[in-house]
């Protein structure tokens, strides 16, 4: 496991809490960060994955 794939793993739990924090606030604008910080996540990681994969691990 690199760094990509931690980091990326960290920002969609982040994210998914934020999210989750927006709704019990009724705060769209917390969701929507929630959910945007979920995609970096989600993209970081599979780069993470793509490295993994060129490196052969």
């Amino acid at each position: 496991m690199n760094t990509d794939q931690i980091k990326g793993t960290a920002k969609d739990i982040a994210g998914k809490v934020q999210e989750g924090v927006g709704k019990a606030i009724d705060s769209k604008e917390q969701q929507a960060k929630g959910l945007e910080k979920q995609v970096e996540g989600k993209t970081q990681k599979t780069v993470g994955d793509a490295k993994d994969i060129v490196r052969g691990e």
